[in-house]
């Protein structure tokens, strides 16, 4: 398969099942099996666009695929029950990839282990940051309780930018303030969750279908696993890629200091640093183990 132009600032679009898949695949065109194409899946409500600082950091190697989930940014809202791990399996074989890295922050760490999970044949690791387990995350701590609460109370008053403000604030943490983030990174996220959540209306059903028992099936996984969450991110919230990667038979964990929620985008070029040699660590590893076979 020829391989794409790299990215000019316009996302692609894949015809899926249930209409257009937007999604961004950029690198060098000589990636190849020796380096696992990046494949980068955004938090909840936002979009590929959060992952603009990793993008460059990361494509300077490899081939670097960064989707927008269904019903976000640019990409079709669902007609009919779907799961999210088969719209990015879909994608990834339409596009040739092979076995990839997935790399997921928050509801992208769900899809990246439900894929691992659902279809192994097209991962080759996993990098979680602040979830992996399922939907049915339980928040204790009070400060992400009441975040929630206040989100949904605007949400049912009809006050988006009270909504958008409340949710940026996720990356906050409850050991920060507002003040103590990039302006631009909180706008950013604003933008994003406004983008996506326009692209939905209150009486409109969820169609998405979770992939069930994350967290108990973690231990089935097959592929390396790395956690990388941020030292002041809700504890139950990184608690979830921590335990994927302790289930893990070969599972890592790198705590980003002065990074909540959204350390990729907080902290690009630690969590760039962290993936690199996770990834070169794993492959040593996995030649080695190839190389023990090859001698018996």
């Amino acid at each position: 398969m020829t391989r794409p132009t790299p990215y000019d600032g316009s996302p692609a679009l894949f015809p899926s099942c249930d209409g257009d898949l937007a999604y961004l695949d950029t690198g060098p065109p000589q990636a190849g099996a020796a380096t696992p194409a990046l494949v980068l899946l955004h938090p909840g409500w936002t979009d590929h666009t959060l992952w603009s600082e990793v993008v460059p950091l990361l494509a300077a190697r490899h081939r670097v695929i960064a989707p927008d989930a269904r019903g976000h940014g640019a990409s079709a809202n669902a007609s009919r029950p779907f799961r999210p791990c088969d719209d990015l399996a879909a994608l990834l074989r339409h596009l040739g990839t092979g076995p990839a890295a997935l790399i997921g922050c928050s509801m992208g760490a769900d899809t990246a282990v439900a894929t691992a999970l659902e279809h192994p044949d097209l991962v080759r690791a996993l990098v979680l940051g602040g979830g992996g387990s399922g939907r049915n995350m339980e928040l204790r701590t009070p400060w992400a309780v009441e975040n929630a609460a206040r989100q949904q109370a605007a949400l049912a008053a009809g006050d988006l930018p009270g909504w958008a403000e409340h949710f940026a604030h996720g990356a906050v943490g409850p050991q920060r303030q507002p003040g103590d983030l990039s302006p631009e990174l909180l706008d950013r996220i604003r933008t994003a969750g406004l983008r996506t959540l326009s692209k939905h209306t209150p009486d409109e059903p969820d169609h998405h279908i979770p992939v069930p028992d994350l967290a108990a099936r973690a231990a089935a996984l097959t592929v390396p696993v790395l956690a990388v969450n941020g030292a002041l991110d809700v504890p139950e919230l990184a608690a979830h890629a921590r335990h994927v990667a302790d289930s893990a038979p070969w599972g890592r964990t790198v705590t980003l200091p002065d990074a909540g929620h959204f350390a990729p985008m907080e902290r690009p070029a630690e969590f760039v640093e962290a993936v690199g040699e996770f990834l070169r660590e794993a492959e040593a590893e996995a030649e080695a183990e190839a190389e023990a076979g090859r001698g018996r």
